[in-house]
């Protein structure tokens, strides 16, 4: 007896995609902390969620347009 697991082909299955739905930016002050935090991450080698020229374009630059662009989730953490 085949296992059914067997007969499962690997392109049928289906990646579930994230969500993205950041909250609302409160502050000046929170969107200069997350875009330096986002900024860090392409500089590690993060790929751009965002169309741009990565040769010509600044980290921080690209991390603000994908804030802007509503393309980068985060939380509000209350104390």
């Amino acid at each position: 007896m085949a296992n059914e697991n067997e007969n499962i082909d690997p392109i049928d299955e289906v990646e579930e995609e994230e969500i993205i739905d950041p909250p609302e930016i409160d502050s000046k002050y929170r969107m200069i902390i997350l875009a330096a935090q986002r900024s860090k991450q392409l500089q590690r080698g993060a790929k751009p969620r965002v169309d741009v020229a990565v040769q010509g374009t600044k980290p921080t630059r690209i991390a603000l347009k994908e804030i802007k662009e509503r393309k980068v989730n985060f939380e509000i953490l209350e104390h």
